[in-house]
């Protein structure tokens, strides 16, 4: 046992014996033995140090005063890539667009650089927008600026890249083209170019393809108000609006209008008001219920164009297909309108004739009796012819050269039973006649001939308002299926 246990103590002092202990410009860290470079990496790990090592701060010029580039020859490149989240509004009556968009700035800092080894593998770091220069790119068709503040912070990367992200909701003009509401296609563009720099010092690029953009969008799309989106497309060109020559990035959005809620509240309503008039020809052109129905039916469609107008802008170039099918809606049944005042004017002129006949047979009866006073002007014309016979006959048979009192006493009878005889002769040709006028006009003026003849204007009338109908619905639904927006 004694020998056992001295040879496990040589055993241990020899092991012992092999320990090696530390330098003293060595640490000793959790159990851990770091070395000197080890030790100044951890020392030196932090954005802060970075920021130091480039002398980054906001009164520094060289960052801020100026385009971030050694030679001034050279341009800087931009490049841009916008993202649309949302489609927030469409303001049809002032046309603008209300959008929420990211917007992606990256451009190179010839003045940044540094090596990722030294600095424990950071190959990027966050600082304020203040401390860099950045490029003044603003959108051209924006009519009012975001409420919201811009990012405060922007990233910069060990190769002298710098990018800045930000959101922003984006009130922007857009022409719209509403020929064919609500079945319309509308594209806007938002277009980026610098404020101040041509394109020799800032040449500003897309940095994704149109598929790429449309792809991503339909992903993040949160809402799209009442238009269904359809793509976003982008071009490039140079445009000359200060006497020298920019370069902008234009971004097309494209997108259609969801017309089902406007199918529903509009153009089928005035459509049931139009067939609502069709069936008013069942209602009896007697009564003035017809007239007010038809009246009541025209305001109603007067009201829907008045609301139209509040959603259409005043400064489309040309007259849009809706406004077209309220007029030509509105148009028709004024005529059926029309068509039923005269149709009721007929009516009451027949009622009119059927009382003047009643008249007519009771001035007929009197004219019989001034036939008999025709008879007693006969008697009167021939006593006209018999009296002065009488008074010759009298004077050729007594032959005496003197005239008698009772001689002259017939004669002046004689005289004025001739004056009467004349009057009354006249009195009976005037009844003559107005006679033979009542009785033609009897015999045009029949009972029941206006109502037979507003049967015929009613047939023919709802014919050819059935065909204008059936024709004017169907090149309206023509031309909102083909026609192109103007």
């Amino acid at each position: 046992m004694i020998t056992h246990f001295f040879f496990l103590l040589i055993i241990m002092g020899g092991h012992v014996s092999s320990v090696e202990l530390p330098d003293a410009d060595q640490q000793i860290t959790n159990g851990t033995i770091i070395g000197d470079n080890e030790a100044e990496a951890e020392k030196v790990c932090n954005f802060q140090d970075i920021a130091q090592h480039l002398n980054l701060n906001k009164d520094n010029f060289k960052y801020t005063m100026s385009r971030p580039i050694l030679n001034n020859s050279h341009h800087t490149e931009v490049w841009l890539e916008v993202k649309l989240y949302a489609i927030l509004d469409m303001r049809e009556i002032d046309q603008t667009l209300i959008t929420y968009i990211w917007v992606y700035l990256k451009w190179r800092n010839e003045y940044i650089e540094w090596k990722p080894d030294e600095f424990c593998g950071i190959k990027y770091i966050t600082i304020p927008t203040s401390y860099l220069w950045m490029p003044d790119i603003a959108i051209e068709e924006m009519t009012e600026k975001d409420k919201a503040s811009p990012s405060p912070y922007l990233s910069i990367f060990s190769d002298g890249m710098v990018e800045f992200r930000n959101d922003q909701v984006v009130l922007s003009t857009c022409k719209m083209h509403v020929y064919k509401f609500p079945f319309d296609i509308q594209s806007c563009n938002l277009s980026f170019k610098s404020i101040m720099h041509e394109d020799k010092e800032i040449y500003l690029q897309s940095s994704r393809n149109d598929t790429m953009l449309t792809e991503w969008s339909r992903k993040v799309m949160h809402t799209q108000y009442e238009w269904l989106f359809i793509n976003i497309s982008v071009t490039s060109e140079i445009v000359n609006h200060f006497g020298f020559d920019q370069n902008a990035v234009i971004y097309t959005i494209t997108m259609k209008r969801r017309s089902v809620l406007y199918l529903a509240n509009f153009i089928l309503p005035v459509l049931f008001f139009l067939l609502l008039d069709l069936s008013s020809f069942l209602i009896s052109d007697t009564g003035g219920e017809k007239l007010g129905f038809k009246v009541t039916v025209l305001l109603a469609v007067t009201v829907m164009q008045l609301l139209l107008n509040e959603i259409l802008p005043s400064s489309s170039d040309s007259i849009p297909l809706i406004a077209v099918y309220c007029i030509g809606v509105f148009a028709l049944m004024l005529l059926s309108l029309l068509e039923t005042i005269l149709v009721m004017h007929l009516i009451e002129k027949d009622s009119a004739i059927e009382d003047e006949t009643d008249g007519d047979q009771s001035l007929g009866e009197n004219s019989g009796n001034n036939q008999g006073s025709h008879n007693f002007c006969s008697w009167f014309r021939e006593i006209k012819r018999c009296s002065p016979r009488t008074s010759v006959d009298e004077v050729s048979s007594h032959e005496t050269p003197s005239v008698s009192l009772s001689s002259l006493t017939q004669k002046g009878s004689s005289s004025k039973l001739t004056e009467v005889s004349f009057a009354l002769e006249k009195v009976s040709d005037e009844l003559r006649e107005t006679g033979k006028t009542i009785t033609l006009l009897s015999s045009n003026r029949k009972p029941g001939y206006w109502t037979r003849l507003v049967k015929k204007i009613n047939k023919v009338f709802i014919i050819s308002y059935l065909t204008a109908v059936t024709v004017f619905l169907a090149i309206m639904g023509l031309l909102w299926y083909t026609a192109e927006d103007e």
